[in-house]
């Protein structure tokens, strides 16, 4: 699993990508829950309007929380992009045509989501549907 979310070598499948995906939404329900629980023994205040605010040293475990999420999130997002298009036998620098406007996020969304990888092994390695009926 570690592998699969952490490493940017080799290569996945649509199938796997979108895993990845249901992984970050159930872990953003354990990072929800966790904030919960914090919230019960470090409570903040609640704005008029609805908005939570912890402050001073009792915003500590939050912010570390939230940073270790954030970098986990993005890291493992950036590796799971890169060995998509390994899988379609393009350079994983390629992840960074989401910065493009209003195209990007569509291109990558058909490449990574939509788009079936090269058929065979390539030079990032093995199909990783090889085997399969």
């Amino acid at each position: 699993m570690m592998t699969f979310l952490f490493s940017a070598q080799g290569r996945i499948n649509r199938a796997k990508f979108w895993s990845s995906i249901l992984y970050y939404f159930v872990a953003s329900l354990i990072i929800g829950a966790i904030y919960f629980i914090l919230w019960q023994i470090v409570p903040g205040t609640i704005g008029d309007d609805g908005s939570m605010h912890v402050e001073g040293v009792a915003a500590i475990p939050y912010l570390i929380l939230t940073l270790v999420f954030s970098v986990a999130l993005i890291w493992s997002g950036v590796c799971i992009g890169i060995k998509r298009f390994h899988d379609r036998d393009k350079s994983g620098w390629w992840i960074l045509i989401q910065f493009l406007p209003i195209i990007g996020a569509f291109w990558y969304f058909i490449e990574a989501g939509c788009l079936r990888g090269t058929a065979g092994p390539n030079r990032f390695g093995a199909d990783p549907l090889a085997g399969r009926a």
